[in-house]
């Protein structure tokens, strides 16, 4: 672990600039701040307008967007600044994200500290990360012509990606800091996979509720306009459609579908509890178990108070510290020698 305790720190933190560019795109989705910018310019895009004549310029492609003619026609040029702002700080976070992958892996790849199979699978994340930036873009130009707001769809690839590299990287990193694997059966270990399945599809139901606005409706509960199921719920032809498009069923899905996903993780964190002996693994499953609760808790205050920012926000950091939690927990178990 000595000789791998730079590289593991290094991709840590990567970790954490994910992190908290995910919270980022979070805020900016909640301040309606992500078609401020309407175009995509990778190296001068670092810089925001730096005089009065370029905010006139950035103010003016922003009026020729749907969003401004048909809900913001009253804004002004200060307004403006502030959604500008937040969707400039998500874009510069994502590029310091870029460099502070790449730049430390040539150094440590150029001084011999990564091994050719862990090279390998980092440039594959890497790749994955140049990629995230093209769907970023993608997602932005959906809300430019003919809609006033990202495709959930495209929104839902955006954060998946995000948390599939996060997943990767953190994963990388739990190998080279070598902690102790439990054997555990088999039986166990795919309760934690199906603890992440779950949690991954309750999570992007989560985007799509975020990219329909759906937490804003239907704000009591646990009924729905004192409906169990709301009766606007399959109003959209074809059927199948409603489960991504209709914001009723959006929702009721993921309302749902959040408190079973936090039982299967609830039970998941006992069986770990009784079953390993090491404390520090009992300690990591107790953290899962409380960081499951959380979640239910703020996930209904986010409901309850028509997603607040800074509740929705905390939600969202719940969902990324609850995968973090899990994959940690994931990978100090293997499989029974017996």
């Amino acid at each position: 672990m000595q000789k791998n305790q730079p590289v593991a720190l290094w991709l840590f933190i990567c970790c954490g600039m994910i992190f908290v560019m995910a919270l980022l795109g979070a805020i900016t989705r909640l301040t309606e701040s992500g078609l401020s910018i309407t175009d995509w310019a990778l190296v001068t895009g670092v810089f925001p307008p730096l005089n009065k004549h370029q905010w006139q310029q950035a103010f003016g492609a922003y009026q020729h967007i749907p969003q401004y003619q048909l809900f913001h026609r009253d804004m002004t040029l200060s307004e403006f600044k502030t959604i500008y702002f937040w969707e400039w700080l998500h874009r510069l976070w994502g590029r310091l994200s870029g460099l502070t992958l790449m730049a430390p892996f040539i150094c440590f790849w150029a001084r011999g500290k990564i091994s050719k199979t862990l090279g390998l699978k980092l440039l594959g994340i890497f790749a994955l990360f140049a990629l995230q930036g093209f769907i970023g873009w993608y997602m932005v130009e959906s809300g430019l012509s003919a809609r006033t707001s990202v495709s959930p769809y495209r929104l839902a690839l955006h954060l998946g990606f995000a948390l599939l590299i996060y997943s990767l990287i953190l994963w990388a990193a739990l190998d080279l800091v070598g902690a102790r694997r439990t054997p555990v059966l088999w039986c166990l270990r795919r309760h934690g996979w199906v603890s992440l399945g779950f949690l991954t599809v309750t999570i992007m139901w989560g985007a799509f509720t975020a990219g329909l606005r759906a937490g804003e409706a239907y704000n009591t509960w646990p009924l729905m306009e004192g409906e169990f199921f709301p009766a606007a719920a399959l109003t959209i032809i074809p059927k199948w459609h409603n489960v991504f498009e209709n914001l009723a069923l959006v929702q009721f899905i993921h309302r749902w579908l959040a408190p079973i996903t936090a039982l299967i993780i609830l039970a998941w964190a006992y069986r770990l509890w009784d079953s390993v002996p090491e404390k520090i693994n009992r300690q990591w499953a107790l953290a899962l178990g409380g960081m499951a609760m959380v979640q239910v808790a703020l996930g209904l205050s986010t409901l309850l108070t028509h997603a607040e920012i800074v509740i929705a926000v905390l939600h969202q950091a719940g969902a990324i510290a609850l995968l973090t939690l899990l994959l940690i927990n994931l990978q100090r178990l293997k499989p029974h020698a017996g």
